[in-house]
This record gives structure tokens, sequence and C-alpha cells, in this order.
């Protein structure tokens, strides 16, 4: 069934205009960042002096943003990969009680989450004071996203047939997994890895709550400059943000496009 021309004007008349109502304003917080005044707009030219500012007062907050998302995408590998992997391998009731309640973070709003973890363990002053404290609310808010991707690849492939397979050739169970297991889970992991990365970066009512001003991260160091900063310089903590992370949204999309793309096939 063909769509008519004024149909297809309209739905496409509507993309527009929804796309320009996100994008317009991200655009002028960018130009922001990059002109001499804000206010005089274009006409008072282009400068990166806002975000050498920008580097030079919040460098430490972007680089502990950086190794604290690195340190989340370790940990739910870690935990992530072989609990997809136990899941997978023996489906019922209580894997899926076991999914549900690794999963409830999700569901959970990310200051109610940082508050029981403050009231369970914000007695103890170092851990409290650390970026570990940070990490371990960022690993329970992601790790639902590592193992959902790794269950859905491992599930779609019949990941016990293949380890019977190699147990019948002689494979031990870490051969098994390392061989076996990983390799075929791959694309749930990559998948995986990018959506902890992104949110790892870009949580902040979690990281609000459970930072110190010694732990302060790149959402917060941002909430900050809007606070009591220029605004070119804030709108040139945004330009720096949408680097990390727009790169990273669109391998999630790329990878979204191929699978999709596998399945036709």
């Amino acid at each position: 069934m063909q769509r008519s021309p004024l149909v297809f004007a309209l739905q496409l008349l509507v993309t527009l205009l929804a796309a320009a109502f996100l994008v317009v304003p991200a655009a002028q917080s960018i130009l922001a960042g990059l002109t001499v005044n804000y206010f005089q707009g274009l006409r008072s030219g282009l400068t990166l002096d806002w975000v050498a500012q920008v580097w030079g007062l919040y460098a430490p907050t972007i680089l502990r943003s950086i190794l604290l998302a690195l340190a989340t995408l370790g940990v739910t590998l870690l935990i992530g990969v072989p609990a997809g992997w136990a899941l997978a391998r023996k489906p019922g009731r209580l894997s899926r009680l076991v999914e549900e309640v690794v999963t409830l973070p999700v569901a959970i709003p990310g200051l109610a989450l940082a508050l029981g973890l403050i009231l369970a363990y914000g007695g103890i002053r170092e851990f409290r004071a650390s970026v570990a404290f940070i990490l371990v609310g960022h690993v329970l808010y992601t790790l639902p996203f590592m193992l959902r991707s790794v269950m859905a690849v491992l599930a779609a492939i019949d990941v016990r047939t293949l380890e019977e397979g190699a147990a019948s050739l002689g494979a031990s169970p870490w051969q098994r997994f390392i061989q076996v297991v990983v390799p075929n889970a791959r694309p749930g992991i990559l998948a995986g890895s990018l959506m902890v990365v992104t949110l790892s970066i870009g949580e902040f009512n979690l990281t609000w709550m459970l930072h110190t001003p010694l732990t302060q991260t790149l959402p917060v160091g941002l909430a900050d400059s809007y606070a009591s900063m220029r605004l070119e310089i804030a709108s040139a903590y945004t330009l720096v943000f949408f680097l990390m992370i727009v790169p990273l949204l669109i391998a999630i999309q790329i990878m979204g496009g191929e699978k999709r793309a596998k399945k036709r096939k």
C-alpha cells in the first residue's frame, strides 16, 4: 500500500519539527560556548578560550568521570557476563526471579537508590568519601543493561547446546566459557559495554547524591558550572560533554542497525 504525497509531507514535517525542537537548544548551547560573547552572538567572533577555561577548571572532574565509567564497565563485565551466562543456561522461575532482582535498581529513582546506599554504608567514612562509593552506585544502576544484553544474545544462539558440544570434546567449564560463551556473546557484550559507559558518564541524579567536593563527576560539574560560572563557560562544558557522549550514542545506533540487518537476513 503506497502512501499519498500529502501523508508523506505531513510525516516529514512532523519529523522535522520534532528534530528542530530537540536540536535547536543543543545547537544554541554549543554556539554559546564558542562565541566571544553569547549576548552579541556570532558578531562577537568565535573562540576556543571558553573550552580551554573549562579544561583548566574541570580537567580532573572530566578525567575522573572517564576513569569511573571504565571502572564501572570492568566491574559490570566481571559480574554481568558470567551471571548472564548462568541465567541463560538454566531458564526458569529462579532465573527470572534473580533477573528481576538485579533489574530492580533501574525501576528505582536514582535519588532513592543513592539514599539507600548512604543509609547502609554512609557511616564508613573512608568509603563514603571515595570514588568507590560512586562506583558501587553506578554498578548497581548499569549492571542490568549488561546482564540483559548478554542474556538476549545467549538465549538466541542456544548456548547450552554449544556448551554440550564443547564438553563432549573434552573442554573444561573454564574453556567452554572463554572459548565458546564469550565469543558467541560478543555482540551483547559490546552493546552492553557501550550502554554502561554512556550511562555512567551521563548519570546525574545518583551521582549528585553520592559525590563529595573531592569526587565530583562530569554531570555534577556541568550543573555546578551553570550555577556559578559565566554562561559561555557552562556552554563550553556542555560542548565537552557532547563530544564524549555523542560518539557513544552513534556507536549504539550503528550496532542496533547491524543487528536488525542480520535478523532480516
